[in-house]
């Protein structure tokens, strides 16, 4: 099995503009398809993997060059794994937000709603909390937030209601009992749609994804040199809005703020104005890149 087909490959190394001898990071090491187009770019630089997945850091062993590290740490930590490896400013960031087809495709992952298996949907397998843990614990209101701001999803409380109702009589322990659970919930025709909705949000809560990004964007701009760029692709409207408001303004909410002078008090400034987005020939071959965006940003 492949363990994953990089999205926006060409599009995104090339936004690094590499430089031989730079320091460069890929956040989401995954399959390792970015890293080894990184790596194979670079001469006497130096590139650092990052991943929480013990399935990518084996993945990691089989990129076999004198220029890269493997970190298995969450991108969270970023800037504290750097300074471990002695890198105070790097060149270029990339991060994938995407989750690899293999974790899709393994069924014991519980990522995908395509198998039966367990309701897990950690990306760190060491990690404590599962979607099982959720959705059998949470507060109605708890999941209602939930589903509502994580998922987008319209029915939010009637689905939180019925989760309460039906954990009360038997522990969701699996996607099969889950899907069984909400399967009232489901808007006619529009299962699938559903579906990846409500387990986005799982995913998301599980992982603390949305946090996790805040945090390492913050910190791309302590790391990247003025003129390093970063390089983010994302698949959901939710993190590529923090994204976008955070090359724009230099914060998550809010407008940008200025000095006394007017100017503007921004660590980045957007290379294009729209995010690229696939080809259509990578359309038609990973049905996976479709809601790919790809934003590009650099150190001022």
């Amino acid at each position: 099995m492949v363990y994953h087909q990089p999205v926006l490959l060409q599009e995104s190394v090339a936004a690094l503009a590499i430089k031989p001898e730079g320091t460069y990071v890929d956040v989401t090491f995954g399959g390792g398809g970015h890293s080894a187009l990184i790596a194979s770019q670079l001469t006497t630089g130096k590139l650092f993997g990052f991943d929480q997945d013990t399935d990518a850091e084996k993945e990691a062993e089989k990129l076999q060059s004198p220029v890269f590290t493997f970190v298995k740490a969450n991108f969270r930590y970023l800037k504290k794994y750097l300074r471990l490896y002695g890198v105070k400013q790097a060149d270029g960031i990339l991060a994938d937000l995407g989750v690899s087809s293999y974790q899709f495709d393994t069924s014991t992952r519980g990522f995908s709603t395509r198998f039966d298996g367990p309701l897990d949907m950690r990306m760190d397998k060491e990690g404590t909390k599962t979607a099982k843990d959720i959705l059998n614990n949470y507060a109605e209101e708890d999941l209602h937030k939930l589903f509502g701001i994580y998922g987008e999803v319209k029915n939010a409380r009637t689905l939180a209601r019925t989760i309460v109702l039906k954990r009360a009589s038997q522990e969701l322990g699996t996607i099969g009992q889950f899907k069984e659970a909400i399967a009232s919930c489901m808007p006619k025709g529009k299962e699938n749609k559903y579906l990846a909705q409500v387990f986005q949000a799982l995913r998301l809560e599980v992982n603390d994804e949305m946090k996790a990004l805040e945090e390492m964007l913050l910190q791309t701009a302590e790391v990247l040199k003025p003129g390093g760029r970063l390089v983010v692709i994302s698949y959901h409207s939710l993190e590529d809005r923090l994204v976008k408001n955070f090359i724009r303004n230099g914060k998550f909410m809010g407008e940008v703020e200025k000095d006394l002078y007017g100017n503007e008090l921004k660590p980045f400034a957007a290379i294009s104005r729209k995010p690229i987005t696939p080809a259509a020939t990578e359309l038609q071959e990973n049905n996976r890149s479709r809601s790919a965006k790809l934003r590009v940003a650099e150190r001022l």
